[in-house]
């Protein structure tokens, strides 16, 4: 036998089987007689780097993908990157500040220049690192949101939709980021409440006298009326204020006007339902330019849109010259200053409300009045609804459905304009003779209505998600019916996180229904999010990341995936820290441990009787053999059961369980007596004939979660027993079927039995501090005639496992002997000759003085309200636990000194 390192290294494997992987195309997939299977791997950005969601997620995605192919489907796992318009217009723009230019003095067409080659110098770092995990995508099939292709398919959509009526073009309130120079969806916005103030104004009536500064009037009682508000720079564009229609205090104020504080002039004062009289005083300022609902109230009441506030987020022409130039912050501190200089300041409260700023770069939004394009989306919804309703489409778990359908019958047009340059330009084209519209997939040469050649193109980009929902099926060639659409569509699963529910899973619901009249998917998995352990987002300014490069480094790829896998259970966030990956980490080693002890027995046996790994077992085939191959059978039917629910936690818990706990903490165990050096090498053989087979399929059940130790020791054993396969890689191997392994239930019940016997036997060693090279003796009474003759059959194996000397039957209880019980049978281990009995009692009346007073004494803090009241939460909770673990180890002190007498 080749020398096997007693440690296992994976970055001696790691890299060397992925090249192996790659050389030889392996991964390679394309249509064929076989069963499809297909995942969609959701676009990183160009602009990404790996964190531990992409892991997650990627581990999820590549066990099934790696077990389908295993189960024989022609399985593809479909790569490939999303330009993200505005990440990548900002590293872009950023470059050239850097170089002492920006993009307006390089010209649109060398600024893309310039973008496509930052494309190309950094946008495959992440598909790097993602190899790093051991992803098995055809990476020869990778595809870009702006590939010829997928442009060729955006276009199409565009104009599809703008043929239906579904896209128009119009001024509307949109969430403008003052910093990304665009707007951006309100899906797009992230809502975090700010501690503010409501500020109380008085909005002087028309009726009443010339007002000076210092609230000043010229003869007569100043009459006014007081609106609240929480954004006071944007007063300078009021252009009504509103009250409720049914609200008594205000009856006397309908039809009157007031004048405007600060840019003198006259506004109306208007009913309208929308009003909550509740609110501040039940007045509210009206500013149609720079509040959504404003917006609407305006267009009812046929108000005037004054934008007072610019792209650059800095008052404009429009606002009083005072105040021109101003940053929007800035400005609301001189209105505020202003006003109360005038006396129209009547008060200020504290307020807290959700203020919405940019997904990209935490800018505070600003509501902005802006001519852009939409999709009406109620029309695209209800197709979409019914998916999910009728069964075609499956959420898992269950209950993300519901926040689908609360989005989507709920659901407002989508802002699909960008103000960018990098992107989709959206392929529309203006007459400049007679203003024609034409929208068209390719270059109009003239215009249709005049003839004019005098044509120019829309300047903005389409939203990044506009290419990416139509990412199931553009990929795969749509538009065209290519041989790819027609085997792999639609696809099997969708692995994403909660937090693009409705950013990107809707959208491609919708996209599939509309253009392609199927679903996009049978199934949506979602994940958890992950999070620092203890439950915060991780983020920069916390430094609470954690890399999992760096994780890959140190643990290696198969650690990685394996925690992630089995930290994902049922959609639930994960607390992550960096140690949950020595789990996999001891995992990886328990296996190669396994593996060396295998090779070492198989070494010395003799050349001649060289084994063939089999499951075959004779009639009177040892019991260990027949509940282990039993077990295996639960085991792969375990996993199957879990798989087909997306338990895929449960399925990596099921098989380390089994091979840790099972295989090699017990089975290895007790067959390291048939391999003694006095055991005829026949028998040596069948036992490890069976016990390399049983690992063989082991490593093929745990290979979509651990790829690379189970390659390694597998193309090992292949080394060793050349007929074992004709495969060229594990992956290519059979998954395991629960049929292929022989159920024993008898065998099974009766090691249970066993194993609960050596439990019990081991307890009392470990809590009457026998060491653990001296062998004791087992007195067992009460055992009818078969379930002695049981023991007494596989007495070997038992007083290994327990460290015992020999096993009796008696009906009597021997002297000072510690008990316990197993089913209705009874235990007895004798300590004389084991421990110094004098010693012990002594030790015992010890510990027992010492967990009285401690128990004592957390007794009386939980027993005083000052402390259960005033102390930490976590220091309360602490003395709770510790009272809990001493009365339970005074219980056992108190059993264990009771039976020495």
């Amino acid at each position: 036998m080749t020398e096997i390192p007693k440690t296992y290294d994976p970055k001696q494997t790691e890299q060397k089987w992925y090249e192996y992987w790659m050389d030889n195309d392996l991964f390679a997939t394309n249509p064929s007689d076989k069963e499809p299977y297909c995942i969609m791997m959701p676009p990183p950005n160009i602009t990404g780097q790996l964190h531990m969601g992409h892991a997650l997620q990627d581990a999820i995605q590549d066990y099934l993908i790696r077990m389908k192919r295993m189960e024989g489907y022609e399985s593809h796992w479909q790569p490939g990157k999303d330009h993200a318009g505005i990440a990548t217009q900002n590293a872009v723009e950023k470059a050239l500040v850097n170089e002492g230019t920006d993009r307006h003095r390089l010209g649109r067409d060398k600024f893309l220049e310039r973008s496509w080659q930052w494309k190309k110098q950094y946008g495959n770092r992440i598909f790097e690192q993602k190899r790093l995990l051991g992803d098995s995508a055809d990476w020869s099939r990778e595809r870009f949101t702006m590939d010829e292709g997928l442009s060729r398919s955006v276009a199409k959509v565009f104009i599809h939709l703008y043929d239906k009526g579904l896209v128009y073009r119009g001024n509307y309130i949109v969430n403008w980021c003052t910093r990304c120079h665009t707007a951006i969806s309100d899906d797009e916005v992230n809502h975090e409440d700010h501690d503010g103030h409501l500020w109380y104004f008085k909005y002087p009536l028309i009726s009443s006298p010339p007002i000076h500064s210092r609230g000043g009037i010229e003869g007569g009682v100043l009459e006014y009326i007081t609106v609240a508000t929480t954004r006071p720079e944007t007063m300078l564009g009021d252009t009504a204020v509103a009250v409720n229609p049914k609200d008594e205090r205000v009856k006397h104020l309908h039809g009157k006007s007031v004048m405007l504080p600060l840019a003198e002039r006259d506004i109306p004062i208007i009913t309208d339902h929308f009003v909550d009289p509740e609110f501040g005083t039940g007045q509210v300022k009206v500013t149609p330019a720079h509040d959504p609902n404003d917006f609407d109230m305006g267009k009812r009441h046929d108000l005037p849109s004054i934008t007072v506030i610019d792209e650059d987020g800095k008052m404009n022409e429009n606002a009083p010259e005072q105040f021109r130039g101003f940053d929007r912050f800035e400005a609301r501190k001189a209105v505020i200053k202003a006003m109360d200089e005038l006396g129209l300041l009547e008060k200020v409260e504290n307020y807290t409300n959700a203020v919405g700023h940019c997904y990209r770069c935490n800018t505070v939004i600003e509501p902005y009045l802006s001519l852009q394009w939409f999709v009406k989306m109620k029309p695209l919804a209800q197709p979409a609804i019914d998916a999910v309703k009728d069964g075609r489409i499956t959420f898992y778990p269950q209950r993300w459905s519901k926040i689908y359908f609360s989005w989507m019958e709920n659901i407002r047009d989508w802002c699909i304009s960008r103000q960018l340059w990098w992107g989709h330009r959206i392929p529309v084209w203006y007459c400049n003779e007679c203003d024609e519209v034409i929208v068209s997939e390719k270059t109009p040469k003239q215009c249709p209505k005049c003839e004019s050649t005098n044509l120019r193109q829309d300047e903005d980009v389409l939203d990044t998600w506009f290419s990416s929902w139509l990412w199931p099926f553009s990929t795969l060639g749509w538009p065209d019916k290519t041989d790819e659409m027609k085997f792999w569509y639609p696809t099997d699963v969708m692995v994403t996180g909660y937090d693009i529910i409705f950013f990107w899973v809707a959208r491609m619901v919708m996209a599939a229904m509309e253009f392609t009249g199927e679903i996009p998917f049978k199934d949506v998995y979602i994940t958890g999010m992950i999070k620092d352990e203890l439950g915060r987002w991780m983020s920069k300014s916390l430094g609470n990341g954690i890399d999992p490069a760096d994780m890959v480094e140190q643990y290696g790829s198969d650690a990685v995936r394996f925690t992630m896998v089995t930290l994902a259970t049922e959609g639930q966030d994960i607390k992550l820290s960096a140690s949950r990956f020595e789990s996999g980490r001891n995992f990886a080693n328990k296996l190669w441990n396994s593996y060396r002890f295998l090779m070492s027995n198989i070494d010395r046996l003799d050349d001649e009787l060289r084994i063939k790994p089999t499951f075959e077992l004779s009639e009177d085939a040892p019991l260990v053999d027949r509940w282990i191959i039993s077990r295996f059978r639960a085991t792969v039917d375990k996993v199957m059961h879990n798989v087909k629910k997306y338990r895929l936690s449960d399925c990596l818990t099921t098989i380390y369980d089994f091979i840790w706990k099972e295989y090699c903490d017990w089975y290895l165990e007790m067959i390291k007596v048939r391999l003694t050096h006095d055991t005829p090498e026949e028998i040596k053989r069948e036992t490890l004939s069976r016990a390399v087979a049983l690992f063989e399929a082991s490593l093929r059940l745990l290979h979509p979660g651990m790829p690379f130790i189970t390659e390694e020791l597998w193309q090992r054993l292949k080394l060793y027993f050349p007929d074992m396969a004709d495969d060229m890689t594990i992956m290519h191997t059979q998954y395991p079927a629960a049929h292929q392994f022989p159920q024993d239930l008898v065998a099974e019940r009766q090691i249970r039995f066993f194993q609960r016997i050596i439990t019990e036997v081991r307890t009392i060693r470990s809590e009457m501090r026998v060491k653990p090279s001296q062998k004791a003796e087992l007195v067992i009474a009460g055992c009818d005639v078969d379930r002695q003759r049981l023991i007494e059959d596989n007495s070997t194996d038992i007083c290994k496992l327990a460290t015992l000397s020999q096993i009796q039957f008696s009906t009597d209880r021997p002297d000072q002997s510690a008990s316990a019980v197993v089913d209705d049978i009874e235990l007895f281990v004798p300590l004389a000759g084991l421990i110094d009995i004098d010693i012990e009692k002594k030790r015992l009346d010890k510990e027992i003085g010492r967990l009285s007073g401690v128990i004592k004494g957390a007794n009386t803090k939980l027993s005083n309200p000052k402390f259960v009241e005033n102390a930490p939460a976590k220091v309360v909770e602490h003395e709770r636990n510790k009272l809990e673990d001493c009365q339970q180890q005074l219980l056992i002190m108190e059993k264990n000194r009771a039976l020495l007498g």
